[in-house]
């Protein structure tokens, strides 16, 4: 990606996928995508819920050994502890997933905004539109003040959640390109990149930026 004078974003533009330099130093870039054909999120939290009913399948072991059951009569009541609960949560995932997609209207829209000190994943409410976000970007990529002008501070204050990874704690950093993600992991956060044409150059920037990364 070229660092010199970016270009104007058009904000009628339907899917923003080229990074900007804004003049505040930082790159930005929104990404929009159907949450029923990558549904990435409801994959991480359905790798949260496994987690949490294999503990509890475990605590279960472990206690029915404790109190001197047969390890064996001990492991088929966990087992089936542990299908039970698991069935449940898996159904209660994947219809709250199949709700907030509804809610959104399948469409899950996010602000991206990295430096060399890391990068910010902002979820925007359903009532911003992209041509907000397109305007935003615009507004930063050719701003002279040192503020934020009133599109940008509105929009901001629309953000619904956000995620900031600090690459010096950033511990490992995977890619899947063919879902346009990148997984930032540190010990306690765990954040999602989502880049379309420059993928390889937002990959590479990390990379490069997480010391503790292999």
């Amino acid at each position: 990606m070229d660092n010199q004078n970016p270009s104007v974003i058009n904000a009628e533009t339907t899917k923003l996928k080229k990074i900007e330099l804004c003049a505040d130093g930082k790159y930005r870039w929104a990404y929009e995508y159907d949450m029923l054909r990558n549904p990435s999120i409801l994959f991480t939290v359905l790798k949260i819920f496994a987690f949490l009913v294999l503990g509890l399948g475990l605590l279960m072991l472990i206690l029915g050994l404790y109190d001197g059951n047969g390890f064996l009569e001990t492991l088929v009541f966990a087992g089936k502890m542990v299908l039970v609960i698991g069935g449940i949560f898996l159904f209660l995932a994947i219809v709250s997933y199949l709700l907030l997609a509804l809610i959104f209207n399948r469409k899950y829209m996010v602000l991206f905004e990295m430096d060399e000190n890391g990068i910010l994943h902002r979820q925007m409410q359903k009532q911003v539109k992209k041509a907000q976000v397109l305007a935003f970007i615009t507004a930063m990529v050719g701003l002279m003040a040192k503020r934020p002008s009133t599109v940008g501070a509105g929009l901001l204050s629309a953000t619904k959640t956000s995620s900031y990874s600090t690459f010096s704690s950033v511990r490992s950093v995977k890619a899947y390109r063919r879902r346009h993600l990148i997984k930032v992991n540190e010990p306690l956060n765990y954040n999602q990149i989502y880049v379309d044409e420059d993928f390889d150059f937002v990959y590479n920037f990390i990379l490069s930026h997480c010391p503790k990364v292999k």
